[in-house]
């Protein structure tokens, strides 16, 4: 049996076709990267969620892996993260009122995503600060478009 929580994600089953944009570490700046992403359910207790982006992502990853998961106990999503580098990260995940955030405070730095969720679009921005959250600095917008 799936739980009630976990079924909020089901919005973001299905394939997608993804475009990166407005990345501060591509040239030219107006620069999109295409790409699709497969968002499945594992079994009833998980998401899992591919994207892969074509062509010259410049210091991005181009391929990547997220399963998304839930603690009842603490009440709060988890996301755990992988790409093609070998990176492994945790993020906390809120999901809630079609608003879609993962955060993570690492000692190498904060990151978060920050995403408006309707039902065939995701609107999204991925930020980093490397002073511990105090300021902000947007790495790349990220669209999610129902295929």
């Amino acid at each position: 049996m799936r739980n009630e929580a976990m079924e909020r994600l089901s919005v973001l089953v299905g394939p997608w076709r993804t475009t990166m944009r407005n990345a501060w570490f591509l040239e030219p700046a107006d620069l999109e990267v295409p790409g699709s992403a497969t968002v499945e359910w594992l079994g009833d207790a998980f998401v899992v969620f591919r994207w892969t982006m074509e062509g010259d992502v410049g210091t991005a990853t181009s391929e990547m892996v997220m399963v998304l998961g839930r603690s009842d106990t603490r009440v709060a999503f988890t996301a755990l993260y992988h790409d093609e580098r070998g990176v492994c990260r945790v993020f906390a995940m809120t999901f809630e009122d079609s608003k879609w955030i993962l955060s993570r405070e690492d000692p190498d730095m904060f990151q978060r995503f920050i995403a408006d969720v309707e039902p065939h679009r995701v609107a999204g921005r991925w930020e980093a600060s490397e002073d511990h959250g105090s300021t902000w600095r947007k790495d790349f917008d990220l669209i999610f478009e129902r295929a």
